[in-house]
């Protein structure tokens, strides 16, 4: 199980406990790389900045908000969401290039241009199936969201 510290924005009481929204900060390790000056990925992520995620989560503990409290999540989920993200596009490029080289080519006597276009359109076609696929992976998988402890009060 993969665990994050979260802060507890809002705790409403249920019939069944309490129902939590939490937010954190996704981090990357690029603080604290000492080649994050010189690296793509440390210079992209000072521009974008850190972003927030949200997540709600039933619980029977007593908790308020403004309390530092660690989640866990379980790896399938995660794990499952960046197969659809990166492999779904990639074979319909290779699918999209496999059609083009071996179907549209001949068809139309063409050449290398066919089969590129029919690889653009399939991996756009994959990356909008994957977008799709990845909204509902992560909607099940903010149900999975399990509080596994309280550490109290933040340090401001």
């Amino acid at each position: 199980m993969m665990t994050a510290l979260a802060t507890v924005s809002e705790v409403k009481a249920t019939a069944k406990g309490f129902a939590v929204e939490l937010s954190c900060e996704q981090q990357t390790s690029c603080s604290s790389c000492s080649s994050q000056k010189s690296c793509g990925t440390g210079i992209v992520s000072k521009a974008v900045g850190n972003k927030s995620l949200h997540w709600q989560l039933l619980t029977d503990k007593v908790v308020k908000a403004g309390q530092v409290v660690e989640i866990g999540l379980p790896e399938k989920s995660l794990l499952q969401s960046a197969a659809v993200v990166y492999l779904i596009p990639l074979f319909s490029l290779i699918l999209g290039a496999a059609v083009g080289q071996w179907l549209f080519a001949p068809l139309f006597a063409g050449g290398e241009g066919i089969v590129i276009l029919a690889s653009a359109l399939c991996t756009f076609a994959g990356i909008i199936l994957a977008k799709r696929i990845a909204a509902n992976l992560e909607s099940d998988s903010s149900q999975q969201v399990k509080l596994l402890r309280v550490l109290g009060e933040p340090i401001s």
